[in-house]
């Protein structure tokens, strides 16, 4: 048995966790993944099939193809050959998917209601990118025990559709630099934000709890390094510009720049589909 450990940068947050199980999954040497979302490390147990294939280029492709800013740390023969997998396991994780879907799903409705109401894209640009994780969590869901064929097929659905929203996000935002200026409620901006950080907040928490991992300042540390809590606060802050300038740039600025970040994470939910 062979275990390699990996420094992912980009690894800031379950969702990319759940990307990186999933690209994974179709190379049949690896026993089981030991991820460390605050340390941003995996570790994957597999064994060497054969002399002629290398399961480790293998992997390295896989995990490499998701641009999560991947390198290989070291790699070492183990002597570990049972890992802990039970049904009561997945049920219970199946279960916090559910949650954490669930949660991201209604916060991408509140957001997208208040953000077309209250004339903010910034809202709106944040309401895509919960989407995405919800798109991310379901995609988990439905590929239990689905084919190779049909998780790509899934994958590629959600990454398209999720592009296609981003562009005309894109479209939005240039009609409105260009014509008459319209406040938006900034007030609606920065307390539906403070909301979905909170929602964020939660997911976060429960993700890692579920690795039973009871340092409470790793957790906290992780919610307030992600990438969705940056975007929630960018919003925020745009609200608090809006408020102070009386000028809509603020928030067509941060809204072009999560536009940005949903798309990328479209093209990473595509990698998934090749």
């Amino acid at each position: 048995m062979q275990k390699t450990l990996f420094k992912i940068t980009k690894m800031d947050c379950p969702s990319e966790e759940n990307l990186i199980r999933m690209k994974l999954d179709s190379v049949s040497s690896i026993k089981s993944l030991d991820f460390d979302i605050p340390n941003r490390e995996l570790t994957v147990f597999y064994i060497e099939q054969s002399p002629e294939q290398n399961e480790l280029q293998r992997i390295e492709k896989a995990i490499f193809a998701l641009n999560l800013g991947a390198q290989t740390i070291h790699t070492e023969h183990t002597k570990q050959d049972s890992f802990r997998q039970n049904q009561s396991q997945n049920t219970a994780q199946r279960k916090l998917l559910w949650i954490v879907l669930g949660i991201n799903f209604s916060f991408f409705t509140i957001e997208i209601l208040t953000g077309l109401i209250s004339q903010s894209m910034g809202l709106v640009a944040d309401s895509l990118d919960m989407l995405a994780d919800a798109f991310v969590y379901g995609i988990s869901l439905m590929a239990v025990g689905k084919s190779l064929l049909r998780k790509q097929k899934i994958a590629k659905v959600a990454g398209y559709f999720q592009i296609a929203l981003a562009c005309i996000g894109f479209v939005e935002v240039l009609r409105r630099f260009f014509s008459e200026e319209t406040l938006p409620d900034f007030q609606t901006m920065i307390i539906v934000s403070l909301l979905a950080l909170f929602a964020n907040g939660i997911c976060l928490y429960l993700m890692q709890k579920s690795k039973s991992k009871d340092e409470i300042h790793i957790k906290a540390s992780l919610i307030f390094t992600s990438n969705d809590v940056i975007i929630n606060t960018g919003v925020i802050a745009a609200g608090v510009l809006v408020y102070c300038f009386s000028s809509a740039l603020p928030d067509l600025i941060i809204g072009t720049i999560v536009f940005v970040l949903v798309v990328q994470g479209a093209i990473r939910i595509l990698k998934l589909s090749k």
